[in-house]
């Protein structure tokens, strides 16, 4: 022991334990909302096959479930949540596009 550091005596308090409410179980509700999830997304993305509304369709669809998930009732709120974000995704798509186009004009213009 080097002669600057200095022993301290460990005391440990007597072990506390207290009640955890119990959370009923939501696994079933989960493998339900996943499936419920896939079932939609595959009818959205049949129904749009440009790949850059793909991306943004999975992430409305992710974002929904996350969200739907912390409710009491979530797959009775997800198709509503998943509606309002893939309306939300395909208006920024189309933002997206008309930048990059505006974007390629100024730059086929500047040179």
């Amino acid at each position: 022991m080097n002669k600057h550091e200095k022993r301290v005596p460990t005391r440990f308090a007597p072990e506390t334990r207290f009640e955890v409410p119990s959370v009923p179980f939501r696994g079933t509700h989960e493998t339900e909302l996943e499936r419920l999830k896939q079932r939609l997304l595959r009818r959205l993305l049949d129904e749009n096959s440009g790949p850059e509304l793909n991306v943004a369709l999975r992430r409305a669809a992710n974002d929904a479930a996350s969200l739907a998930w912390l409710t009491p009732y979530p797959l009775l709120v997800f198709p509503a949540l998943l509606q309002e974000k893939v309306a939300r995704a395909r208006v920024q798509t189309r933002r997206q596009a008309s930048i990059r186009r505006r974007s390629h004009n100024l730059l086929a213009e500047a040179t």
